[in-house]
């Protein structure tokens, strides 16, 4: 089963980063107001940018990296 990065813009302009094997499902969670503590207070606006990976290992480490980076760099992280 693949897993997936995802990278979405919220209602107040900050990007939110996390991991799913089911982005749709995911994003719909997070319109609902059922997703993240974050995603509740803040609702996604969009989804920016998504990335899959082979495990949930690897996109683990994926999105601590993401969430390393500053903001100017989150989106190009997706085209590496």
């Amino acid at each position: 089963m693949s897993w997936v990065l995802y990278l979405i813009e919220c209602n107040n302009g900050a990007y939110y980063a996390g991991i799913t094997n089911d982005l749709h499902t995911r994003f719909a969670t997070h319109l609902a107001g059922k997703g993240a503590k974050y995603t509740r207070a803040n609702p996604p606006v969009k989804i920016l940018a998504s990335k899959t990976y082979p495990d949930r290992s690897a996109a683990s480490i994926a999105e601590a990296q993401l969430k390393n980076l500053p903001r100017s760099q989150k989106r190009e992280f997706f085209d590496e």
